[in-house]
């Protein structure tokens, strides 16, 4: 089948590292799929493909996951393409098309099948816009509705199932505890700020409780962090306090896991600090960008720092600058930076 696309986007790969595992896409089967589906497919039977048929020009917008399971005592396939850009695409039931028949034909041309395998065809989305486009290609036809059947036969339609998370309160998110955090994280993420983004992302972390195997949670809490680090607005050092504290409250500890999203923070900061540099009209090195990011963290967390402290950090080597920012969190006082110049 078509090569996998290299995604690097947050989004989707907080996607793949939560629905690409077998047992999570099998709990989303069970709680969200219609029952009339659910009864005719065989869960047991789930394998996850290694096939992506998103193309590169549509890779920031889109990612997709590919399921092989058994739909009527038939093999048959599920096919997720989750859309993460800010408002839906009209054309989604074209691409959808496209993508089935790109599945149908690599597996006609790999297994030399005559018998075409059902697809299911699924949506998620969660932009600030609510879905409102058709759900299938029908609807998008010039004076459909108005056709006599005996006509409509000739057209290629169908509808996929749309899973709009914008829309979806609390109480409608439910399965295991990777399945509530995604919901979660993707419905507020891209769509609120202040006190409301807090306390979803509190929620999230809290759902961790859940989790069956603390021991082996912490690759997934990092991929998570990641993508609160990168899609959340106007976080603050002391909400990555409290986050720790929340993780350490959990029990998901690894011996490098504080230190692991320290450093997502300050990856986050050293970003911030490049731009504000640049708005200033000037290229900054990496030493610069660092020695603006140390001065941001230290003032956000002290107050306004001693002239000659400013002046250490902005001659300091970039080891010193790194060790200050990898320690932001326990420094307390000008004492304890002193002690890193």
């Amino acid at each position: 089948m078509k090569r996998v696309v290299d995604l690097n986007t947050p989004h989707d790969k907080f996607f793949k590292k939560t629905l690409g595992d077998a047992e999570i896409a099998k709990d989303f089967i069970v709680n969200y799929l219609p029952k009339q589906l659910v009864q005719v497919i065989d869960v047991t039977t789930l394998e996850p493909q290694k096939d992506s048929f998103i193309n590169e020009k549509l890779e920031e917008n889109f990612s997709d996951l590919l399921f092989k399971v058994n739909i009527c005592n038939n093999e048959g396939y599920l096919y997720i393409l989750f859309e993460h850009k800010s408002y839906p695409a009209k054309d989604i039931s074209l691409q959808l098309l496209k993508y089935m028949v790109e599945i149908w034909e690599a597996k006609r041309k790999k297994e030399q099948v005559k018998g075409l395998p059902i697809i299911i065809p699924l949506v998620m989305y969660h932009g600030k816009q609510n879905w409102n486009i058709p759900k299938n290609i029908g609807e998008l036809i010039n004076g459909y509705a108005e056709l006599p059947e005996e006509v409509k036969v000739y057209v290629p339609t169908f509808e996929y199932l749309l899973y709009d998370l914008s829309i979806y309160t609390d109480e409608d998110i439910k399965g295991v505890a990777q399945l509530r955090i995604m919901f979660t994280l993707f419905r507020d993420l891209m769509t609120t700020t202040g006190e409301v983004l807090r306390q979803s992302i509190h929620r999230a972390l809290y759902y961790l409780n859940d989790l069956e195997d603390k021991q082996t949670a912490v690759g997934y809490v990092e991929t998570m962090m990641h993508y609160i680090f990168s899609v959340a607005k106007d976080l603050t050092e002391a909400d990555v306090e409290q986050m720790i504290q929340q993780l350490e409250r959990n029990n998901i500890e690894g011996s490098e896991l504080v230190m692991t999203l320290a450093e997502m923070w300050m990856e986050k900061g050293m970003e911030k600090g490049m731009e504000k540099g640049m708005e200033k009209g000037r290229s900054l090195g990496k030493t610069e960008a660092l020695s603006e990011v140390a001065l941001l963290q230290l003032t956000n967390k002290l107050g306004n720092l001693p002239q000659d402290v400013k002046d250490a950090i902005a001659q300091a080597d970039i080891p010193t600058l790194q060790l200050i920012l990898t320690n932001i969190f326990s420094i307390q006082g000008i004492d304890e930076v002193k002690r890193y110049l």
